[in-house]
């Protein structure tokens, strides 16, 4: 591809893949690509997908479809279509998508230069080892103040409805060394803010041989000069230790927030989910949570309608939720998965009734979320400035310690000049279903 530089990408699904889809632009940028916003001026259009949900399998089609468009009508040369999905259902989609020119995997992605170079068309989906390092190229897509910092790859649980060990490997950490490197060198270029990410950060250490888990990283990362914030993603609840709610309890950077996703309560189903824990001690867990860390920040989520669940099953888990009062909770219909255990069992739910479920659940957690944002009027509480909000050039966005980006709401904040990273205290004044509204100190 010597003489087709210039490069447009499409990052879709989760923040892991994000990352993925960064050292991507990072290896490109190296190489004296040129990436460009303008996909009808692209030489070269690269897709990075998501293949775990039905959802997001047609998120990820439809922007193939209409990108491949550009073969006709804009300078693309060259269609590659790059992540879970080709991974996933790689002879299908070769057959289906004849338009995409070169189909890459997850464990092949830092080739991709070698793959453009050579002009090589077809399919490259070697299931391997591969996890990017702090010596990786990465060119960080999120403002410079805040960045995903991917610690482990793959997945060795045996979750009966989900496809990731299947699309991304075994469980595999990266070194404590490597990882506080690149944290130390996005701090350097003006991060403040890390959030840690892997298909399950909990099980972070149990394949090294250093016997280092993860409190143990984050105690070595608060040492790091510079560094502000340390954010925990995508947690498992039967992993958070005593000693992880030590760390986190006692670690000024390391923030009261948490991404536990439970999916359900009920013991039948989370058996036939194959979730590893019961119900009882998942409520133990979580209530362990909240009478250590009184002002932790918990958010969740659940599954309506897996494979034979009853009303009884559903109301448990809506009696919970409206028990625990989780302060974020997102809900997901079950996705029937080929290839999954879970796409086996007998009893699906009929999707209106899964979607009635759903409702019911979203509908609770709006009246929860509404109160538990209530509770923070009167307060001052740190914020970290994202810049002008996208509401009004009026009004700026941060976010709180218990604001995620993308995932939770935004604080807006009304008055005084800030810059975007600026960490500044804010009292709270009014709040809605999601948003906080505040007035710098």
């Amino acid at each position: 591809m010597k003489d087709h530089k210039k490069v447009g990408f499409v990052s879709l699904g989760c923040p892991k893949n994000l990352v993925d889809s960064e050292v991507m632009l990072g290896i490109l940028s190296r190489h004296d690509y040129k990436i460009t916003n303008e996909h009808s001026e692209a030489d070269v259009i690269i897709i990075n997908t998501c293949g775990f949900i039905e959802s997001a399998k047609k998120e990820s089609i439809d922007t193939i479809i209409e990108l491949a468009g550009l073969k006709e009508t804009g300078n693309c040369k060259l269609l590659v279509v790059a992540g879970c999905l080709p991974q996933r259902y790689q002879e299908e989609l070769t057959n289906e998508l004849p338009e995409v020119d070169l189909w890459i995997g997850t464990g092949e992605y830092h080739k991709i230069v070698e793959y453009l170079e050579k002009e090589e068309k077809g399919s490259h989906l070697i299931q391997s080892e591969y996890i990017y390092d702090d010596l990786t190229p990465r060119l960080v897509s999120t403002p410079k103040h805040t960045a995903y910092i991917k610690i482990a790859e793959g997945c060795s649980h045996t979750c009966t409805f989900c496809a990731i060990p299947g699309i991304r490997g075994r469980f595999r950490s990266r070194p404590v060394d490597s990882i506080i490197r690149e944290t130390e060198n996005l701090v350097s270029k003006g991060m403040k803010e890390a959030i840690l990410i892997a298909q399950d950060t909990t099980s972070y250490g149990i394949d090294l041989k250093t016997g280092l888990g993860l409190p143990s990283l984050l105690k070595e990362m608060v040492k790091i000069k510079g560094l502000e914030w340390i954010r925990l993603l995508y947690t498992y609840p039967q992993f958070v230790t005593d000693e992880l709610i030590d760390v986190i309890k006692n670690e000024d950077k390391v923030l009261k927030y948490l991404d536990i996703p439970i999916q359900h309560v009920s013991d039948r189903i989370l058996k036939e989910m194959g979730r590893g824990i019961t119900g009882d001690k998942l409520r133990s867990r979580l209530y362990r949570l909240r009478e250590a860390i009184p002002d932790l920040t918990l958010r969740t989520s659940v599954i309506v309608g897996f494979p034979g669940e009853a009303e009884k099953d559903f109301t448990d888990l809506l009696n919970f939720i409206e028990e625990f009062e989780f302060d974020r909770l997102g809900a997901f219909t079950y996705s029937r998965e080929e290839g999954t255990p879970a796409s086996l069992l007998k009893r699906h739910i009929p999707e209106n009734v899964k979607m009635e479920r759903y409702n019911r659940v979203m509908a609770l957690q709006k009246i929860i979320s509404r109160k538990r944002n209530k509770e923070h009027i009167g307060r001052v509480e740190k914020v970290i400035v994202d810049g002008v909000s996208d509401e009004s050039e009026f009004l700026l966005s941060g976010r709180t310690e218990g604001q995620a980006p993308d995932i939770d709401g935004i604080t807006y904040i009304t008055s005084g000049t800030v810059s975007p990273g600026d960490i500044v205290s804010v009292r709270i004044v009014d709040a809605s279903d999601y948003d906080l509204v505040g007035e710098i100190v």
